[in-house]
C-alpha cells in the first residue's frame, strides 16, 4: 500500500513539475520585434511621470481634521499613461486618483489624505503608484499637533439634586 500511494505521489510530483516548466516557457515568450507591445515598452517610462513634487511636508497639522495634498503630474511623454493601482502604507492615509488615462502633455492627480484623529506626534507615509509607465512613490509626512482637551472642566462634585 505504502509503495502504491509513493508512487501516485511521485507521479503527481512529475507532472507538476513539468507543467510549471511549460508554463514558465509560455511567459518568457517575447513579441515580435515591430510590434506595437515592443514599442510601448521601449517608449513608456517611469520619468514619463513629472511630478511637481514627490514629496509634502504639512508642518505641523492639528489633531482631528484630515490633512489632503494633491500630487500634481504632467505626462511628459508620447503615449497615455494609466495610473493603474495607488496604494498607501497604512489605513490611516487614503489616496484618491485620476481614472481616465493621462494624454501626452496632459497632468493628473494623485491626492493623499491623512487621518490625524487620534495620531498625535511625527508621521511619514507613502503612496505608492503603479502606472504603465512604471512606478513612482510619493510622500507625506508632518507632525500632528494633539488636541487641547476640552475647555469645559470636568464635575468633580458629588451635588445631589432632588
Amino acid at each position: 500500500m505504502k509503495k502504491v500511494l509513493f508512487s501516485v505521489a511521485l507521479a503527481l510530483l512529475v507532472s507538476g513539475v513539468s507543467m510549471a516548466q511549460e508554463k514558465q516557457k509560455q511567459v518568457s515568450v517575447k513579441p515580435a520585434a515591430g510590434t506595437t507591445e515592443q514599442a510601448a515598452a521601449t517608449t513608456l517610462k517611469a520619468e514619463n511621470l513629472n511630478f511637481k513634487t514627490e514629496v509634502h511636508d504639512f508642518g505641523t497639522v492639528e489633531e482631528g481634521p484630515t490633512a489632503d495634498f494633491e500630487f500634481s503630474f504632467t505626462n511628459t511623454g508620447k503615449e497615455p499613461i494609466l495610473l493603474q493601482n495607488v496604494h498607501a502604507s497604512c489605513g490611516c492615509t487614503t489616496p484618491s486618483y485620476s481614472k481616465d488615462p493621462v494624454l501626452p502633455g496632459k497632468t493628473g492627480i494623485v491626492k493623499a489624505s491623512y487621518n490625524t484623529s487620534g495620531r498625535p506626534g511625527p508621521f511619514t507615509k507613502s503612496i505608492t503608484v503603479a502606472t504603465n509607465a512604471g512606478t513612482k512613490v510619493l510622500t507625506i509626512k508632518g507632525t500632528v499637533e494633539k488636541a487641547p482637551t476640552s475647555s469645559v472642566p470636568e464635575n468633580n462634585s458629588m451635588i445631589k439634586t432632588n
